[in-house]
């Protein structure tokens, strides 16, 4: 019989190079907040997968990009200090690529100086040619031994189970660390904060998104009077900014219930039980500053 492996896996890589949208396919569930903007995720977020010979713990990071506040910092400090905490990395890069930019200079840099096994994933081989493929992968062998390189496609969900098999390879033999049921270690609150500032970020203007910060204030479970669980969630929208503020709402506050509709609607599948979701929206000005909130967003 084939032993048991285990071990935690790092996905790391460049703003928007498809990192949460890669751990949601492999995980089979949501987990990850996936917008096409810069911040979506902020904190290291843990997707499971469990297979029969092998138990896989996935930690999406923050995109890596230039910091300009104290939440930024804190953002880039999770990405890089899970580097030192896993068994393997993930790198991601985007397959348009042509070159070693900056931002993924930066992350080898860091990849190099910790010396860890890592396999180069490449993202989105839909939107490029073979001829390209090749040069990029022949351009990154060079830097660096690479224990695989994967090319991928999350859209076309192509490459997904050679990585997982690639991965298994590299594990060492090791205990199940979570219930073969679990997909995440998250809980329900942060569930629910990822999925409405998910949609937040998915509806609102570009402007608007970099500066929301989304917060359960309150949660209950009760039965209702068909026996039936419900939760009561109460949740607020952080902004910066008294305009912002008129945005996220909306006109006649058509845009705040748009983003409870489509939240309420992705939790309820996903933990199969009804919500009655709130949603409030409060100004703060300079929160992306603020010690005891950025706290929330570092490495766990």
């Amino acid at each position: 019989m084939e032993e048991f492996k285990s071990g935690f896996v790092s996905v790391i890589g460049r703003t928007n190079v498809g990192k949460s949208s890669l751990i949601n396919e492999l995980v089979g569930e949501k987990i990850a907040a996936v917008a096409n903007k810069v911040q979506t995720t902020r904190t290291a977020i843990r997707g499971i997968v469990n297979r029969p010979n092998s138990q896989i713990i996935f930690v999406d990071t923050p995109g890596i990009h230039k910091p300009k506040t104290k939440l930024s910092d804190t953002m880039i400090e999770t990405a890089f200090g899970m580097i030192q905490e896993v068994d393997l990395v993930l790198f991601v890069i985007e397959a348009t690529s042509t070159e070693i930019g900056r931002g993924d200079q930066k992350i080898f840099d860091r990849i190099k100086e910790a010396g860890k096994k890592t396999i180069l994933v490449i993202n989105k081989i839909d939107l490029t040619s073979k001829e390209n493929l090749a040069q990029l992968i022949e351009m990154y062998a060079k830097e660096y031994p690479f224990e695989a390189v994967v090319p991928i496609s999350t859209v076309k969900k192509k490459g997904l189970e050679e990585l997982l098999q690639e991965i298994e390879k590299t594990l060492k033999p090791g205990p199940a660390y979570y219930d073969q049921e679990e997909y995440t270690d998250q809980t329900l609150r942060q569930l629910v904060e990822e999925i409405v500032r998910e949609k937040a970020l998915k509806l609102l203007q570009d402007e608007v998104p970099h500066g929301i910060f989304v917060e359960v204030e309150k949660m209950k479970s009760r039965k209702t009077k068909n026996a039936e669980f419900i939760y009561d969630v109460d949740c607020c929208i952080y902004c910066q900014r008294d305009s912002h503020k008129g945005i996220i709402i909306g006109k006649n506050g058509q845009m705040l219930k748009k983003i409870g509709t489509y939240a309420r609607e992705d939790l309820e599948k996903m933990i199969d039980c009804k919500i009655n979701l709130k949603l409030w929206v409060k100004v703060n000005q300079d929160w992306m500053n603020n010690e005891n909130l950025v706290k929330k967003f570092k490495l766990q």
